[in-house]
């Protein structure tokens, strides 16, 4: 489908451009990594590209980025050839940064001079984004799996300065990669990286902490259509964009409740501000633990007005 602007009432095309994938979209996509991914670039075309060695074979990495919210690694690759395989190439990229950690935390610590040790960095939660002009169908298909930590982008240019990166979502994701695939690069990573769902969470649960929780994530939805969730290894965050503005930690009889906001109104005084030495972002969070028994509805509108401060102010929706 095209897209159209507004001129007097009446739409006209925009044009898509002819774009060079590698040297312009990479070199855009490394300068605006955290208006796009919410991610710190680290190396790649706009200073020098990552090699690690692996079995006589050379690895470059086009991008590499790094997540602060999870501290884990994350790595892009830009593909014109239409013919290469996602889940060969995604594992091999994975494979090579989990056999060579110790390259990966020094580039990481002498490019944003920090202090990490490979114990620092959650590679449980690593992940290969590739971007390409035009996935196949093949290709697409290809990422139908509950448990693979790689994720397309298909990126257009347009007149009038215009640019878009499409996610292409999965059409199911009920099977593990491991049912189809035994090679041993593929269990070794699965092994160690893992793609966390809701359902993970929902494990921890009781009934009444479930019963909690569909009423307060089907009132967050409700904020506004554009919010989607993001379940990690501890939390499920909701988003707009990148950036968390909630999260939600289950356990048996409670849920602990995390809003991102300078400050909030909360007469009830139910929220603690989590110390800043923490490190968990820039912008303060507030923390509930809630009793999943004491969760009326009264109460669950109240979380939502709470919850609700903290998407108001969230930058990037």
């Amino acid at each position: 489908m095209p897209i159209f602007k507004i001129n007097s009432q009446k739409l006209e095309p925009i044009s898509e451009k002819k774009i060079d994938l590698e040297s312009d979209i990479q070199k855009l996509t490394e300068q605006n990594l955290e208006i796009i991914f919410g991610l710190k670039f680290i190396c790649g075309a706009s200073n020098q590209e990552f090699c690690v060695r692996v079995n006589e074979q050379d690895f470059y990495i086009d991008t590499v980025a790094f997540d602060e919210s999870l501290n884990s690694v994350v790595l892009i690759e830009y593909k014109k050839d239409k013919s290469f395989s996602v889940i060969d190439q995604g594992f091999a990229y994975l494979s090579a940064m989990l056999n060579n950690k110790a390259e990966f935390v020094l580039e990481i610590n002498e490019r944003i001079s920090k202090k990490f040790t490979k114990k620092d960095i959650d590679w449980e939660q690593s992940r290969i984004i590739f971007i390409s002009n035009e996935f196949t169908n093949y290709q697409k298909n290809a990422i139908n799996f509950k448990d693979l930590p790689m994720f397309l982008y298909e990126v257009k240019a347009y007149g009038n300065g215009l640019i878009d990166y499409n996610p292409i979502k999965p059409f199911r994701t009920s099977e593990s990669i491991n049912k189809f695939i035994k090679d041993k690069k593929v269990q070794e990573v699965t092994k160690e990286v893992k793609v966390f769902s809701i359902e993970d969470h929902l494990k921890k649960a009781g009934q009444e902490t479930l019963n909690f929780y569909n009423e307060l994530s089907k009132k967050i939805y409700e904020l506004d259509a554009r919010i989607h969730d993001k379940p990690v290894s501890y939390y499920i965050g909701y988003k707009v964009k990148y950036q968390n503005f909630c999260s939600l930690v289950l356990f048996k009889d409670k849920i602990g409740i995390y809003v991102r906001s300078s400050k909030i109104i909360d007469n009830e005084k139910l929220f603690k501000k989590v110390p800043s030495k923490y490190g968990w972002g820039k912008t303060p969070l507030w923390r509930a633990d809630i009793q999943s028994a004491s969760a009326d509805l009264n109460l669950i509108n109240y979380l939502i007005s709470i919850i609700k401060q903290a998407y108001d102010e969230a930058p990037d929706k």
